[in-house]
């Protein structure tokens, strides 16, 4: 949910910011030790409807808290793209690459001081496939068996091979839960990473303490506080005024002139794997015929939609692959923008003078494009209507779970997400055998087969009109100028708290 809804959905984005007993001290405190007293406050937007990402869907829980209070196996680098150890120090594959031997680290423990052994990981591994109820639990099915080896070593055996499977452990459906720490997921994380769940503010804030039992490096900061802004003007002014250090997510590009003038701050500019999605509801009679979804492909300036909604910011794709993957292509040229081709396909379709529902979440980038693409398509001849749902709980309910909507704008920032987000089950409701085959033929063939499935499994999705890709999101942070460690690019679902430093 990147709602992935970074929405499957994404889309969310989490602020961070400090409570009102420690705001702005991120701003003035002083040395380099991570001994002392340092705190940080981040500014980001989209509160978790929960803490619990095994039973809520959304990108906000584990941005905030998988890789900092949450650990996996395994790790993507948010440099290379690369999978790297993290609680397991290494693995190897059998030959008919099925077997998965793990050797995990010895001396973690989790903040219950629990220690962390292979039979946490079977744990998890298999609760995942019984107690977890969102979308992306599927990813674990192809799991035949998960058993503890040794107190340090884990065996995981898969019923068939898949490429995709090691890739999704470095995600949260990868998180490992100690036994005796899933009693209140969703209010009280318990995890092995290098922060602690301190408390949650509803409405506010969530505070993280450094977990100075940590296994690994400790971070420098001994508290970060998450604190949530609806309102881009806020954000903004948040920094501008001290409250807070960083803003994580840029929530009005247009105004980051008042940043990039000011030597007190910094501007990271880099990119996501959030592909902004004009989704359709495809079990819809209106979006049952491919002209329709084509003409409103059709009907969209890209560009000018990009610059009139997001200040230029991002990069057109036309299709559900960002550049940092290795099967991306440019598939923009797909469905080039012929307003005079959509109206004569809407025409065709019987869609001309039908009304939409556009049913927006309360997110900048959404409702701000939204406009756009109204605007857009009935010039092509379509009404539409614009419901703001807020996010998350109201668009999540609504859109995400009922299905009832006939169009949405949702940035979907979990990694790797094309089958997750396009097939029946899911929100958009697309089924489509051919494209399932292609997916299935990348999974289990070889990394060259991989890639070319998997470009033959976008372009499949882009020609057939599933969706509309409006645009992929940047990484547009803005921090004091002595904050260190921030990511360049957010390609994975997680926002690394650990590598900051002043």
């Amino acid at each position: 949910m990147k709602v992935s809804v970074r929405v499957g959905v994404v889309a969310a984005v989490v602020v961070f910011a400090l409570t009102a007993c420690s705001a702005g001290s991120g701003a003035s405190s002083g040395g380099s030790s991570a001994g002392g007293d340092q705190k940080l406050s981040i500014g980001l937007v989209a509160e978790p409807a929960s803490l619990d990402f095994t039973t809520t869907d959304g990108a906000a829980i584990p941005q905030a808290l998988l890789g900092n209070v949450y650990e996996t196996l395994v790790k993507q680098d948010a440099d290379s793209g690369k999978i790297v150890p993290s609680l397991a120090k290494s693995w190897t594959v059998s030959p008919d690459r099925k077997t998965y031997t793990f050797d995990l680290v010895a001396d973690a423990k989790f903040t219950n001081d629990k220690p962390f052994t292979a039979n946490d990981a079977v744990f998890s591994i298999n609760r995942v496939k019984t107690a977890w109820t969102t979308s992306l639990k599927s990813a674990m099915d192809v799991v035949a068996t998960a058993k503890a080896v040794s107190p340090t070593q884990l065996q995981v055996t898969l019923a068939k091979p898949s490429n995709d499977w090691l890739f999704r452990m470095t995600t949260r459906i990868g998180a490992m839960f100690s036994e005796t720490g899933v009693s209140a997921l969703a209010t009280t994380p318990v995890g092995t990473g290098p922060f602690k769940f301190e408390k949650w503010n509803r409405g506010d804030s969530i505070v993280l303490d450094r977990n100075d039992g940590y296994w690994g490096t400790k971070p420098f900061f001994q508290q970060i506080t998450l604190k949530y802004f609806k309102d881009a003007t806020a954000l903004n002014n948040a920094l501008l005024t001290s409250t807070i250090n960083v803003i994580g997510t840029v929530q009005a590009p247009e105004a980051l002139s008042q940043f990039t003038s000011n030597a007190k701050y910094q501007v990271i500019e880099g990119t996501t794997n959030g592909e902004v999605l004009l989704s359709f509801n495809n079990e819809r009679p209106v979006f049952k015929d491919i002209r329709t979804r084509q003409a409103i492909r059709m009907t969209i300036d890209h560009k000018a939609l990009l610059d009139t909604c997001w200040a230029g910011r991002g990069k057109l794709i036309g299709s559900m692959v960002p550049p940092t993957d290795p099967w991306y292509e440019d598939l923009t040229g797909v469905a080039p923008y012929d307003l005079t081709k959509a109206k004569s396909l809407l025409q065709a379709s019987g869609a001309a003078g039908k009304t939409l529902r556009l049913r927006l979440p309360t997110l900048p980038y959404a409702t701000s494009c939204g406009q756009v693409v109204k605007s857009m398509l009935e010039q092509a001849g379509l009404k539409v209507q614009i419901d703001q749902l807020e996010f998350p709980a109201a668009w999540l309910t609504t859109v995400f779970k009922n299905a009832d909507y006939d169009m949405s704008i949702i940035a979907h920032v979990e990694p790797r997400d094309l089958g997750a987000v396009f097939n029946a089950k899911y929100y958009t409701r697309y089924d489509d055998p051919t494209l399932q085959a292609d997916l299935a033929a990348a999974d289990a063939g070889d990394e060259a087969t991989q890639i070319a499935d998997m470009k033959k499994a976008a372009r499949r999705l882009s020609e057939q009109a599933a969706g509309d890709w409006l645009f992929l999101l940047p990484n547009l942070m803005v921090a004091d100028k002595d904050v260190k460690g921030l990511p360049q690019n957010a390609i994975t679902e997680n926002f690394d708290l650990s590598k900051l430093a002043r």
